[in-house]
């Protein structure tokens, strides 16, 4: 799996999806600037396979940068509550303050991601646990708490609705003018690349990052504002996409290892290629309409997600 390979994968991928939607585009309609075919291809085609790009590449160094933090491979915005708690800011929002703008929200859930992202690593650096398996399955459950009280007082609220379309991982209403939060994760990922030497060491623990003059403290919390600030980014505009940064991460740790400056690259390639199929494969199953993109992502990533279940208890028995 070389760098190249992706990247030609990724083209392949984005030029089929540009010309993959309920309404069929020709190269020939491109040349007619005025044409309804044109219009649609700018304001629809292009924004949607940008935001694909960018959720992807976003979602999959998240989930890099916390497995390498939390030194353990189950280990996702998915599995950590970390979605969880950015849909859990959305309703603080909602509810607290009227008429709330656009940019409250994204304070509210930023904030709140990052809280739940740095609780769970509370609870990991309390409980030690021998077998790594119980990691992921406590995030879960510590997702499903704060999504069970969300629900519960949108459901008191009555504001159920307004909650379940932040849910819906989708780019079907993505359009020019509605995507454009996504740039933010350019910058964080960049970040994240600075720093991955940092990272990787402090991913060997706090004892041996603190000998190697280190400050363990500070990297982790750039590193987990980072997933915090990508996190944010995707729930506002795309919805929640589970698995991603689960198991793309350990995909290509499989064939380059830990070192975070070597693997970002590919992570985010592979995070792209997998985002893309997936979607591609939502609007062609039942064409001209469309699976939202959560769904096909959750059904193959929850297969590739049990594998590496069973794979990792039986490394944990040898």
């Amino acid at each position: 799996m070389r760098l190249w390979m992706l990247l030609i994968a990724t083209i392949i991928l984005s030029i089929v999806s540009l010309f993959i939607g309920a309404i069929d585009i020709r190269l020939s309609d491109l040349l007619d600037w005025k044409s309804e075919e044109t219009q649609i291809f700018l304001i629809s085609r292009i924004p949607r396979l940008v935001a694909i790009i960018l959720a992807g590449a976003g979602m999959s160094i998240a989930g890099l940068i916390m497995q390498a933090l939390s030194r353990n491979k189950f280990v996702s915005p998915t599995t950590a509550g970390t979605l969880d708690a950015a849909k859990l800011g959305i309703l603080i929002s909602m509810l607290f303050i009227t008429n709330v703008t656009y940019t409250e929200q994204i304070i509210f859930s930023f904030i709140f991601a990052l809280l739940g992202t740095l609780l769970f690593m509370q609870i990991l650096d309390r409980i030690k646990f021998t077998d790594a398996i119980f990691v992921p399955l406590i995030g879960i459950m510590f997702g499903n708490i704060l999504s069970s009280i969300t629900t519960f007082f949108a459901y008191e609220a009555d504001i159920i609705q307004n909650i379940s379309a932040w849910l819906m991982g989708s780019f079907t209403l993505i359009i020019a003018g509605r995507y454009e939060l996504l740039y933010v994760s350019i910058p964080a990922v960049i970040l994240a690349y600075l720093y991955a030497n940092k990272f990787t060491v402090a991913g060997m623990g706090e004892e041996f990052a603190k000998n190697l003059g280190l400050s363990y403290k500070v990297v982790l919390n750039i590193g987990l504002i980072l997933v915090a600030i990508i996190s944010t980014t995707v729930v506002l505009t795309v919805g929640m996409i589970p698995f991603l940064g689960l198991i793309v991460p350990n995909i290509v740790s499989l064939y380059f290892g830990d070192n975070l400056r070597k693997t970002i690259p590919h992570t985010m390639l592979l995070g792209v290629v997998f985002l893309l199929v997936c979607d591609i494969v939502g609007r062609i199953i039942i064409h001209p309409y469309e699976i939202p993109v959560n769904i096909t992502v959750a059904v193959i990533g929850s297969a590739i997600f049990l594998i590496m279940l069973f794979r990792g208890r039986a490394y944990a028995k040898k």
